[in-house]
């Protein structure tokens, strides 16, 4: 199971570097509230993927401001890099006994929960999933091009057409 989340998770990288391109798309004088939203919602990504580890006991820096405003596009992407950096390690060293264990944690609003690990990952995924399609809405009213992320883009191969035995192409 470990080897699908790291699949996943270069995947994520990929999308979320397209999410970045796509901001760039966006011209200055286009780059207002909505523009604001889909750049606080990268940052959001990162906080959630950063408030995860901090539960699982691996980053020690206290709790991420999970709903991040006025974040300045320009820092995105030294925070998706370091926020990169600390998954890629984390699933390095992860095996599947690893992410098969529960853990306890406390959700946002205080109450306490226990969780396996595997589900968690499970839906960082989808939550990313999620917001990238909000982006690319709102990069798309800001007249910018959204990126296209889709995980069949990611992984499909091309391949060449088999020449029909009459000539005409396959």
């Amino acid at each position: 199971m470990i080897e699908r989340y790291r699949r996943w998770f270069q995947y994520e990288q990929d999308a979320h570097a397209k999410v970045l391109a796509s901001l760039e798309t966006v011209h200055e004088d286009r780059r207002g509230e909505d523009f604001q939203r889909a750049v606080d919602l990268c940052a959001h990504i990162m906080a959630a993927r950063r408030l995860w580890l901090h539960r699982f006991g691996i980053l020690d820096q206290g709790e991420p401001d999970l709903f991040p405003r006025g974040v300045d596009p320009a820092s995105l992407p030294a925070l998706m890099e370091q926020t990169h950096a600390l998954w890629s390690e984390y699933l390095e060293n992860a095996t599947d006994d690893g992410i098969a264990r529960t853990f306890d944690y406390t959700a946002v609003d205080g109450q306490r929960f226990r969780s396996v690990i595997e589900d968690i990952l499970t839906q960082l995924f989808g939550h990313s999933l999620y917001h990238r399609g909000q982006i690319a809405s709102l990069v798309a009213r800001c007249g910018g091009e959204p990126a296209v992320t889709d995980f069949v883009y990611h992984t499909r191969e091309p391949i060449q057409p088999v020449p029909r035995s009459d000539g005409a192409p396959g």
